[in-house]
């Protein structure tokens, strides 16, 4: 499964990206502006809102997991949502996730 979330994550990143960039070289490169593009209507909102609230709860998932198995690398998923976007922070982290296996115990935690 965890070649399917890195395969996710890269797709993820580069997909919208591709939109970004045709956005920007069309409207020039302000992103205020695109922030303002995102809430052209009520449907737009409601997404920006949705993906909002997506990356939020992503964000305490990973604080509050990474706390409890040391897995510090699985942060980087944290700017990769709020930078390039949930479609690529979310199944990052999956895939950074699968890389602990708890034992019986459930308080160690092994590398693969």
């Amino acid at each position: 499964m965890r070649i399917v979330y890195l395969l996710l994550a890269i797709w993820g990143a580069i997909h919208p990206m591709y939109y970004f960039i045709q956005w920007f070289q069309a409207e020039g490169w302000d992103i205020m502006a695109m922030v303002d593009a995102w809430h052209a209507n009520a449907a737009s909102s409601g997404l920006v809102w949705d993906l909002t609230i997506a990356a939020v709860a992503l964000t305490v998932w990973i604080i509050t997991e990474v706390s409890r198995t040391k897995n510090m690398l699985a942060l980087i998923a944290i700017p990769a949502t709020f930078c390039i976007g949930v479609s690529c922070g979310l199944p990052l982290y999956l895939y950074l996730r699968g890389r602990i296996v708890y034992t019986r115990d459930r308080h160690t935690i092994r590398d693969f």
